[in-house]
């Protein structure tokens, strides 16, 4: 390991970890093994084919952003998802789905409107918000779950 390392907090348990930042990539966490790439480099992707292993999985609620890069609300949004997954790391999973190429997952929670922001526990929708939202109004319904 080189001489200056960073501490990431696990996106799925919340254990500290301290890791190279050269290897960020490849980083695991030391108590639950999942990735900690997720945690470095913001709102982890979602996808039709990793939402059972990402969200169905997560030990942590999971705040997920449906959003299409055509949609101005959802470019609005993108930094408040961005910032929150910092500041949420080792609370909550934050997480960004593309509705265009992900359509099954869209399909599943009949996503009509974006952007719309679902807040899951075990897989499971629990809230909901849509609609462009302000960074106090999302942490304010997601606080119920953290």
């Amino acid at each position: 390991m080189s001489g200056s390392t960073n501490v990431v907090k696990c996106g799925s348990c919340g254990a500290k970890n301290r890791i190279d930042p050269s290897r960020i990539s490849a980083a695991v966490c030391g108590r639950c093994k999942k990735s900690l790439k997720a945690a470095a480099d913001g709102p982890l992707i979602v996808t039709d084919s990793n939402f059972g292993s990402t969200v169905d999985a997560a030990e942590l609620p999971v705040l997920l952003d449906l959003w299409a890069e055509w949609c101005g609300p959802c470019r609005l949004i993108a930094p408040v998802i961005e910032k929150l997954s910092e500041e949420l790391a080792g609370k909550a999973l934050v997480g960004k789905l593309d509705v265009d190429r992900n359509p099954l997952t869209a399909s599943r929670f009949g996503v009509q409107s974006i952007p719309t922001l679902l807040i899951l526990k075990e897989g499971k929708e629990v809230d909901r918000l849509i609609g462009l939202q302000s960074r106090e109004a999302i942490l304010n319904r997601l606080s119920r779950f953290i």
